[in-house]
Parts: structure tokens; sequence; C-alpha cells
């Protein structure tokens, strides 16, 4: 998809906020500090559309975001070592939980993994709330710039089998420096677009 416009429309705490005229979301989790930002920023070829920072726990809201007109991209507080009070997170968790399951438009959730680490047991807890919510999962592991080929071979099969994935579940490698897994991203959120899928 060509993106003609993208800007940001409002920062919600609560569902209820959350606009109102049905266009398709795609919604982006993952722990605190594992790119979200830079993806969101690589896919709309935007610089600092997203707030990007190296203190974990930037985004502290669910953020909206209109690409052409057409659809909401959607991004989710970090989840995992954000340094905030413990009623902070609990707040962020009962939100980000009411938005996954109960989200009539939401048509797919993206979530990112750092290629370079074994995933966290927070992972395993928003996959799960996922699987639960039965909402489309795509996983995406980021920083796939930083690993060689023998790591990066190691590090996606070690991803799939910590995570008990299907031999055809897919894992997009990603990195915002170097681009790649920007055009495969859009090639699978662009079917999830369409609301007779």
């Amino acid at each position: 998809m060509k993106v003609e416009s993208a800007t940001f429309v409002k920062s919600v705490m609560r569902t209820e906020e959350c606009p109102r005229d049905g266009r398709p979301e795609i919604a982006f989790v993952g722990r605190s500090n594992v790119g979200k930002s830079s993806l969101l920023n690589a896919l709309l070829n935007r610089k600092g559309l997203a707030k990007t920072s190296r203190t974990p726990g930037k985004t502290q809201t669910i953020n909206f975001f209109d690409v052409n007109g057409r659809l909401y991209f959607v991004d989710l507080p970090g989840y995992g070592y954000a340094k905030v009070p413990k009623g902070v997170k609990e707040q962020w968790s009962r939100v980000m939980a009411a938005y996954l399951r109960g989200r009539d438009p939401l048509r797919l959730v993206v979530q990112l993994l750092d290629a370079r680490h074994t995933p966290s047991e927070g992972d395993h807890e928003m996959l799960e709330l996922l699987r639960r919510a039965r909402v489309p999962v795509l996983l995406v592991a980021t920083k796939i710039d930083k690993l060689n080929r023998n790591e990066r071979v190691r590090n996606l099969k070690a991803i799939r089998t910590e995570l008990n994935l299907a031999d055809d579940a897919l894992v997009v490698p990603f990195s915002a420096a170097t681009g790649e897994g920007v055009k495969p991203l859009w090639d699978i959120i662009v079917p999830h677009l369409d609301p007779g899928r």
C-alpha cells in the first residue's frame, strides 16, 4: 500500500474514547523498547510520527494514527520492564485487555518480539491473551539487523520453539534500520482491511 497520508489522531486511556467511525484497525503490541514506534514510522514512511525513546514505557496510552483516511494504526502501551508505578501498569493491562477483547474494527494484531532474545514471560502472556480474544495475530521479529546470519537462523528457530508455534506460523523478520520486512508486512496487512474476510 502506498502511504499518502499518516497523521496522529488521538491518545485514549478508555476504550469508550476510541474512534467510532468503524474504520479497520491494525494494532501493534510488544514489550517496552522492542521497537514499536520505529516499526510504525518505517511502515508509514514518516520519521518521528510515533515518538521513539531509549526509555522503556514511552507509550503510555492507546495511540491512534490515521492512514490514508482509510484505516487506523493503533500503538498500544509496551509491557514488561517499563519503569512506571504498579498501579499504572495494572491500568494499562486492563485497558489493553478491554481493547483487544472487545474492539469490533480490530482486524489484526502485530505482536513484536526482539529477535535478539528468547520471548519473555510478558510475550507469552500477551500471545495467550490474543489467542483467548480470538484476534488474528502476526508475529514480527524486530532488530533483525543486529544479528549475523547464524544468530538470525538460530534465534528465529528459538522463537518458534519457545512459543510452540505451528510449522506454518509466520514470523516476519524486521529492521527499522534497513527496511527489511516493510513490504512483507504491508502484504499481510492489506488483505485484513477488507471487512468481508
